[in-house]
């Protein structure tokens, strides 16, 4: 897999130049249809044909029923295995795209062009594909890496700004669980806009990519990405439950600042660095109000997080700024109370 970052779509053109695909299928959702997919066109230089496959946007549609949809597309139009998917997206279109192309006869080619801040720093890296299972994140995909990503940070001008600031929640994560002076960088922006966010998304993706070469099928060193994700997507999944989504980062955000409290009582992290950390996601974030989420629904989903094992709650843990710890398991008692922790924020939140 590589990844390209580029200011024009030279790059992309060569590729298909040199490659002998029958067929090439863009699939986008109504979003990047109407926003990136006459850029892409408007650039494309191939004379293969292509066809658009169109899904509706939003992290809802991330489910068998769509992947079923698309398999039976491309079965109708004739996919063999020499067919290629351009995933033209965000994290849902990378994820579903990757997860369908990955299982049609047994495997077609695609790449991804991430157009949003979150896929291009993270969900198009690494080779995870999948959809989510009833309101369960992820539960059903594959490791399969795409043959390429190709990155256009011009993409980043079609965006609204909260999921520009949904995407920068997982740039602040690779900064806290590998590279101190990212995370310094990050939180030295005043102002968070595409300007601000631009020079260091290269090094994002770096972080990511460094971490999935060493660990692709995530046995060890890899679950550090997950920081901020254990509680963060057990919120993120009630929320779908309950009809209501929220934006990947804006979990993640609060996800992290509980998690980081949870470090602080099992002792891992200084209540100075939990200081630091958790007043800087404050900064670019506002409270999420789950107060009406109780324990026992999200330990539920806690405990059907892929991470864990033999029953027992696995999260990757902070043990100082720019370091991590993984497989790290807590007592009941001190989930509990970072969750406490973070509801009481709102008491406090300045936002």
């Amino acid at each position: 897999m590589t990844t390209i970052v580029d200011d024009n779509f030279s790059q992309l053109n060569d590729f298909l130049h040199g490659k002998t695909f029958s067929k090439i299928f863009i699939l986008v959702d109504e979003n990047t249809h109407e926003y990136c997919l006459p850029i892409l066109l408007g650039n494309l230089e191939t004379d293969l044909s292509f066809e658009i496959l169109e899904i509706e946007a939003g992290e809802e549609m991330k489910n068998i029923q769509t992947a079923n949809q698309l398999w039976e597309i491309l079965t109708e139009m004739q996919a063999d295995r020499k067919a290629l998917i351009i995933n033209l997206g965000g994290g849902v279109i990378t994820d579903m795209g990757g997860f369908v192309a990955s299982t049609y006869k047994r495997g077609i080619q695609f790449i991804n062009i991430p157009t949003t801040l979150l896929s291009m720093c993270d969900a198009s890296i690494g080779g995870k594909t999948g959809i989510d299972l009833m309101h369960y994140k992820n539960m059903v995909g594959t490791f399969t890496l795409p043959e390429k990503i190709f990155v256009y940070p011009k993409f980043l001008e079609t965006l609204p700004f909260k999921e520009l600031r949904s995407g920068f929640a997982e740039m602040l994560k690779h900064g806290l669980i590998a590279d101190k002076s990212h995370w310094e960088n990050l939180t030295a922006i005043q102002k968070l806009d595409i300007e601000g966010i631009i020079p260091h998304i290269k090094t994002s993706m770096n972080i990511k990519q460094n971490v999935v070469e060493k660990d692709f099928h995530e046995k060890n060193i890899r679950k550090t990405l997950n920081f901020g994700h254990t509680i963060g997507h057990a919120i993120e999944s009630l929320c779908l439950e309950q009809g209501n989504p929220i934006l990947h980062g804006e979990a993640v955000a609060m996800g992290m600042i509980s998690e980081t409290h949870l470090a602080v009582l099992e002792g891992l992290i200084s209540q100075e660095d939990a200081q630091t950390i958790i007043e800087n996601i404050q900064r670019y974030y506002p409270y999420l109000d789950i107060s009406d989420f109780n324990d026992e629904d999200i330990f539920g989903l806690l405990f059907n997080d892929k991470k864990n094992t033999d029953s027992k709650i696995n999260f990757s843990l902070l043990s100082g700024i720019g370091e991590c710890t993984f497989d790290y398991q807590c007592s009941r008692k001190n989930i509990l109370e970072s969750l406490n922790f973070y509801r009481k924020l709102n008491d406090f939140n300045l936002n």
